[in-house]
């Protein structure tokens, strides 16, 4: 079994479709899978898988009340990273709350498939700001 058939077996909540709105926010392909129907639900959950090396771009999730986001790592191994601070990774059972106004970045490892459960905290005013890509050679000291 290949690792992409072993990783889609453990990805439960499945890879849904290529997140084509956002691609230009990730180095990389990234899949979006929503659990909840955007603006019917008051809380938008959506499973997002990352292949080996997609990253998001740095990003805030800003709020003037609330707002901001929970990963809820569900399959394969994947990096989590806050402005000022080291990376840390990121593995099944692995929450990670992220208040409004920080920035960060977060997907994939090198050589491994990831997916998370990202929820949006609902917020006054929320909206994602996003920033600049993660270099390659900061990436790949990882």
């Amino acid at each position: 079994m290949s690792m992409h058939e072993s990783f889609e077996q453990e990805n439960v909540f499945g890879i849904g479709a290529e997140n084509a709105a956002f691609a230009q926010y990730f180095i990389g392909k990234s899949y979006l899978n929503p659990l909840t129907e955007f603006g019917k639900c008051p809380v938008f959950l959506a499973n997002v898988t990352f292949e080996p090396g997609c990253r998001n771009n740095w990003h805030i999730h800003k709020a003037t009340k609330g707002g901001g986001q929970i990963l809820i790592c569900t399959a394969g191994s994947g990096w989590y990273q806050e402005e000022g601070k080291p990376a840390q990774s990121l593995n099944p059972g692995d929450v990670v709350t992220i208040p409004a106004g920080v920035k960060h970045w977060h997907g994939a490892k090198k050589d491994s498939w990831f997916a998370h459960i990202a929820v949006e905290i609902p917020g006054e005013d929320a909206a994602a700001e996003w920033c600049e890509p993660v270099e390659d050679a900061q990436y790949n000291a990882l």
